[in-house]
């Protein structure tokens, strides 16, 4: 077992008072077995009054609205997690899943279908033709090999990028340019695994990094699979591994843009500015 504490800060500046609205806060990690939340704190300034629920994906969201105007609204998050997860390989694939191709049973297929939705005819043309680097129709692979080739494939031959800019590029870009964010490789696994039949989802949270523990960082996206017997399991293109002990994840959905950290809107200036700030450290 492994103790972390996460510190996410997020300042927005704005030009003149202004009124603000709903602010949507995707911040909380994500609880089970294997990773438990010790104690979790948020600072918000102005006051907010903070309701929690669970939304369909099982994440905490936390809707946080306000009573007075201002000029700076800051939002700080703290979190103490213990992370079980020691042995990511420690997992039994059902018998007839364990070589790919394989076919899903028909009553996954329906609770996974918003997991398969696959993109339109151009991008999967793409995607298909960058997918036959590693795989070709009619090969037999073992199916947790084909995903790791695929993770290694990104991190091996594209350039990560941090990219300041709102937003994940589109899978066609970033196979063109070579390059990208951990969301842009994420996203770009998560599409090829589709294309591949596999049930797969967008995870957004923290990565602990020994060497950059003292420094300023930003938050962290992976992909996470649907593998029969296992379960759903994460594997990170930006670093070409499966997801391990040092992922936090704090939101999954079937599409990126779904699960922003925070979301809001605000009325009285045209603008704002936004700075954040993550530290993740071991405990």
């Amino acid at each position: 077992m492994q103790s972390f504490k996460i510190t996410h800060r997020t300042y927005y500046n704005y030009p003149q008072p202004v009124t603000l609205g709903e602010q949507i806060l995707l911040l909380r990690p994500r609880e089970d077995h294997s990773l438990r939340i010790q104690s979790f704190e948020l600072n918000i300034e102005p006051k907010a009054t903070v309701r929690w629920h669970k939304d369909v994906q099982n994440n905490s969201v936390g809707i946080a609205t306000f009573h007075t105007q201002t000029q700076q609204l800051l939002i700080e998050s703290q979190s103490i997690v213990q992370q079980y997860n020691q042995s990511p390989l420690n997992f039994l694939v059902s018998d007839y899943a364990q070589g790919y191709p394989f076919t899903y049973l028909p009553h996954d297929y329906f609770m996974l279908a918003p997991y398969l939705t696959l993109p339109p005819m151009d991008v999967i043309n793409v995607l298909n033709k960058w997918i036959s680097q590693f795989w070709q129709v009619g090969q037999s692979i073992q199916t947790y090999q084909l995903l790791e080739k695929m993770a290694e494939c990104i991190f091996k031959n594209m350039h990560y990028n941090i990219r300041e800019e709102p937003g994940v590029q589109t899978a066609k870009y970033t196979i063109k340019e070579q390059s990208g964010s951990c969301r842009d490789f994420a996203y770009l696994f998560m599409l090829s695994a589709r294309c591949l039949g596999f049930a797969a989802r967008f995870v957004s949270g923290y990565l602990y990094a020994p060497l950059m523990s003292d420094q300023v960082g930003s938050t962290h996206a992976w992909s996470e699979v649907y593998v029969p017997g296992a379960g759903w399991i994460g594997f990170d293109p930006t670093i070409g591994k499966i997801v391990g002990s040092d992922h936090i994840a704090v939101a999954v959905a079937d599409l990126p843009e779904s699960i922003p950290p925070i979301g809001g809107s605000f009325s009285g200036a045209k603008e704002s500015t936004m700075s954040v700030g993550v530290w993740v450290s071991q405990v």
